[in-house]
């Protein structure tokens, strides 16, 4: 079937998720998504070039991330608007999850050009799904603030929260937020996950102090994304 429906003069906008590591991860329909598509706008276009080299794609390629995505987004929805057909992708991983993705769709909707999913990889569901904590809900929180007073106000307002709670976190803040999480969440069971999908993907288990003991004096490195049960959640029994 042909992904590219011609019934509309208007473009269509793809949100093209890509691999988080591992190629092998992308999928065959986003493989000739980006193929055919006539530009591809990625938030890298480093990361994003690697990918084209490996898959032979030589598709138009052009930045837009948090930087230039006020001046990009209008040229972008200008060839929209003539009817071209754009891949929306992100540095890695699924669009509009914690990077400027979702101001281009919102704008495509509110121009009444077609936006369509091309699902796949995402470190939020990849990390969640080996977690072995609740999944029928969960609250996704994106990136932690980096400094420390509006880290913790916002794990104080999280408090009470009985969903699964998901974050991003850099490694070089990861001792302090482990000693704030053990602070004012107390010591929940939680899942760290540290480069998913690549040679040195890791993922520990336990409780907070746990995991603290665990990495001790380790200087990890790479994409992190921490998973804490809720309040009073316990493991989903089958």
């Amino acid at each position: 079937m042909d992904p590219f429906p011609s019934e509309s003069k208007m473009g269509v906008l793809y949100v093209v998720a890509t691999p988080i590591g591992n190629l092998e991860d992308i999928t065959l329909r986003a493989l000739r998504t980006l193929k055919e598509a006539d530009l591809v706008a990625a938030e890298d276009t480093r990361t994003t070039g690697l990918l084209f080299k490996h898959f032979g794609i030589r598709s138009p390629l052009t930045s837009y991330f948090e930087g230039n995505e006020r001046r990009k987004k209008e040229v972008i929805l200008s060839g929209l608007k003539e009817g071209k057909k754009v891949a929306l992708v992100s540095e890695a991983g699924t669009p509009g999850i914690s990077d400027p993705g979702y101001r281009l769709i919102r704008l495509a909707i509110e121009n009444g050009i077609r936006v369509i999913p091309i699902p796949g990889p995402s470190a939020v569901i990849a990390a969640l799904s080996v977690a072995g904590l609740p999944t029928d809900s969960f609250l996704f929180k994106g990136f932690l603030p980096n400094k420390s007073k509006k880290r913790r106000d916002l794990l104080k307002q999280l408090e009470e929260v009985k969903e699964t709670l998901i974050f991003f976190e850099s490694p070089y803040r990861l001792s302090e937020t482990l000693k704030d999480l053990f602070e004012i969440l107390g010591d929940r069971e939680i899942v760290l996950t540290r480069e998913l999908t690549k040679v040195y993907e890791e993922v520990l288990r336990g409780k907070v102090s746990e995991i603290q003991e665990k990495i001790g004096s380790r200087t990890l490195k790479g994409e992190i994304t921490l998973v804490v049960s809720g309040k009073t959640r316990k493991r989903m029994d089958r």
